[in-house]
This record gives C-alpha cells, structure tokens and sequence, in this order.
C-alpha cells in the first residue's frame, strides 16, 4: 500500500477555497472523533446495524476516491484495488462489497493502513482543489461527500455508544467533567396551527440531498404540537403505569418486538424504573428534564397513546420548523447528551437534542426522481419500510441540519439519538 501522500502542513483555510477549507474541517473532525479511541475499539462491531470505526475512516475516504478522484482526477492511483471491494457500503452500481454483517471480521487492513489511506486520498482531493476549473465542476458532488462524511460522524458516536455499552466495565468515552442538569422541563405547552396549504421540500437554497426534493405544496389540516419533546421523567411514568404491558397501546409489530426482544425501557437504561443509564461519560442518573431519548418509533407511538395523543406527520415538523431558528444541542457543544428545554416560550428544540419520530414512511415526494448511475443510490432505494425523523439531535453537526431535512430508520431503530414530541388534531 502507498504510505507516502501526505497532505500539505502549509496548507491552512485561509490560503484555500471555501469548499477546500470545508473539506480539511470536516475531515479533521471526523479523525478528532477517532482520537479518544484504541484501535481495538475501532475494530469491533457489536451488532449488524452498526459498523466499526476504522470502517467509517476508511468509507468516507472511498466516497471520494470512487465519486470524485479516480473518474475525474488525471493520473489519479487507487491506493488499494481491495479496498473498491472492503469498504463500498451499498452502491450496487459499483461493483462487490464486503457483506455488512461482517465488517467486524476486518482484522486487516490495520487502523493505521486506514489512516494512511485516509492521507492518500486528502493528499489528491488537494490536487483537485488546486485544480479551479476541475473543482469547480464537482462543486456539487464535493459537497455530497462532505455532508455524507457528517452522516458518518454522527453514526461513529452512535456506533461506539453502542459498541462501549456492550463492555461489562460501562467504560468512557469521553472523560471530561460532566455537570448533571437538574433543571426540570418547562410545562408542556400544546402550539397550535390552523390548517392550510404549505410548501414542503428544500426550498433550493444551500445544499439538501436528493430525498429533500421536489418542494411541492400539501394541505395539512389544523393540528397542534407539544411545545417540546417528552422528556425522561413522564416516559418513567408511563412505564410505572404499565405501558410496557399493555398491549392495547402498542402497534402488533410493536407488541411481537418488544416480547420477542424483551423491551422494558429505552436502550441504555439500567432498569425498568430509569435511575441510571449509559453515557458517553459511562454510567449516570438519568436527568429527568431531559427528552426522553434512545426508543423506538413503537415506543414512542405507544405512549403517545397512553397520553391520547399521536405522534407527528414530517409535513407538521417541517411547517413548525420553518417558524422557528435551527437552535438546540449539536455536537459542536460536547454535551454528547440530550439537555433539558432552555426556555417554556412556544414551540422549542425543534432542532438539536433528539431525533423526532414522526408517523410518516419514508417515502418520495410527487415528482422525486433518483439521479443518474451509482449516486442515485444514496437515498432512493431506501424507501422501503423506514419512517422519518426530524430536527438533529446532539451527536448531528449544526451546519448539517435544516427544515427540510429527512433522516429515516426502520421502527425498532433504538441505537441513535431518537425522541419525539406529541401531536393532536386541533
């Protein structure tokens, strides 16, 4: 393998062209993400839907060799031919991949063949960059790999939670000093909205991917929204009624999972009752005020429920979330955890803290058109049996969240940062 390409010390963000600037700033968080970890801790996988660590390095990395520098750059050399192979994710269009199952048996190449590559690749993109006219022509799939690398980010955390509360020793991510908030919640408030014709889409300025588009215009009836997410302290009461035992306020997809998988309370809570839960920061009371985070849509339709509500469709988040400044938790805090609502005035945390749950399948919207060739794969050929959150929460990068924009799981996804709030019929 070439360990050799280096990417220019001299090189600053000043001395660069904004995307070239974006580029090293994305890139450098994503390996900073990397820092706190052994490289045992980058191999493993602990379980099919996450990935290890020095597969995410690697992945990103291959997105913009595949895309960008080996059809566009001249004279470019593929750093490994096995990698096309190793670290393709799900792009039929090109080619074999390594089955997803089996990420975690990828013993070699070694985290630092990984980061040589990683090297290697920013080493050509600089090339590239230097390049105006060449980059200015894939302005656009630059930025797709840019905000697929933020993608990744934010499915390393969630990826390593996962595999780190799998230890028996609950060990830390991060060891910085948490401060616990023991603010309660502001009351719920229900926000109304009068029903009326709206736009729905990104509206053409900035970036948003594909799924985003076209803008189209959808009635809504008249709806109300709770004023913040459901937080830890009433879903503990909704588990202290029974809701977990009732099978009238579960979905029968719902109900056969949380049997079969023995479902009793959030992912990473200790005990049915909530005292504690896993952390970035290891084992730590949970704080009541915070929105309730890590359930799944069934859950989150079951208290729902309970309380006689329902749960959002993405047209009211997104209508609610167009009144309102992307203000919340991301990542650039390093909470590393959903915070308690900073304010009770209208509608809040729309944006950041946790992921929204919403009723609404992820499906396209009228006149959605995948693009041409492997790249029209991102997105479309996933609307199939997935349901849309919206908003960020704290693991998302702020510049990576909009109004518009649709994340999608499958309902017995627990292992990202997931919440919701309440929505009723006005």
């Amino acid at each position: 393998m070439n360990d050799r390409a280096t990417f220019p010390d001299r090189i600053t963000p000043a001395q660069i062209p904004s995307l070239a600037a974006r580029y090293l700033a994305i890139r450098a968080a994503t390996e900073a993400l990397a820092a706190p970890l052994s490289a045992e801790d980058c191999a493993i996988q602990s379980m099919p839907d996450a990935s290890p660590v020095k597969w995410h390095l690697a992945h990103t990395s291959w997105f913009f060799e595949t895309f960008i520098l080996e059809p566009h750059l001249p004279g470019y050399r593929l750093h490994d031919a096995a990698f096309r192979v190793l670290f393709n994710s799900y792009y039929n269009a090109v080619g074999d991949k390594h089955p997803r199952p089996q990420r975690g048996l990828l013993s070699r190449p070694s985290l630092d063949d990984v980061r040589h590559y990683r090297k290697h690749v920013d080493a050509s993109m600089h090339e590239l960059f230097v390049r105006d006219e060449l980059a200015n022509r894939l302005s656009s799939v630059i930025e797709l790999g840019l905000n697929h690398e933020q993608q990744h980010q934010e499915l390393i955390l969630t990826d390593v939670k996962h595999m780190l509360s799998c230890n028996p020793l609950k060990p830390a991510y991060s060891h910085a000093r948490v401060s616990r908030v023991m603010a309660g919640a502001p009351q719920l408030e229900w926000i109304g909205f009068d029903e009326g014709i709206f736009e729905i889409g990104h509206d053409g300025v900035g970036f948003a991917f594909d799924s985003e588009t076209p803008r189209h215009r959808q009635f809504l009836a008249a709806f109300a929204l709770g004023s913040r997410p459901v937080t830890n302290d009433e879903y503990a009461a909704f588990i202290a009624a029974g809701g977990y035992r009732r099978p009238e306020l579960w979905l029968s997809e719902g109900w056969d999972w949380l049997n079969a998988n023995r479902i009793a309370a959030p992912l990473y809570w200790e005990d049915d009752g909530g005292a504690r839960y896993f952390t970035f920061h290891g084992m730590l009371p949970v704080e009541g005020g915070a929105p309730v985070s890590h359930v799944s849509l069934f859950e989150a339709d079951a208290y729902a429920r309970w309380v006689n509500a329902r749960l959002p469709t993405e047209a009211e988040l997104e209508v609610a979330a167009a009144t309102v400044p992307v203000e919340g938790h991301f990542a650039e805090d390093g909470a590393l955890r959903p915070l308690p609502a900073r304010h009770a005035s209208a509608l809040t945390q729309l944006f950041g803290d946790v992921w929204e749950w919403t009723q609404s399948a992820y499906a396209p919207y009228p006149g959605f058109r995948p693009a041409a060739g492997a790249i029209g794969e991102y997105n479309g050929k996933f609307m199939c049996n997935q349901y849309v959150l919206r908003g960020g929460s704290c693991l998302t990068p702020r510049s990576h969240i909009r109004a518009s924009y649709r994340n999608f799981f499958p309902a017995s996804a627990r292992w990202q940062v997931s919440g919701f709030r309440l929505a009723r019929d006005a």
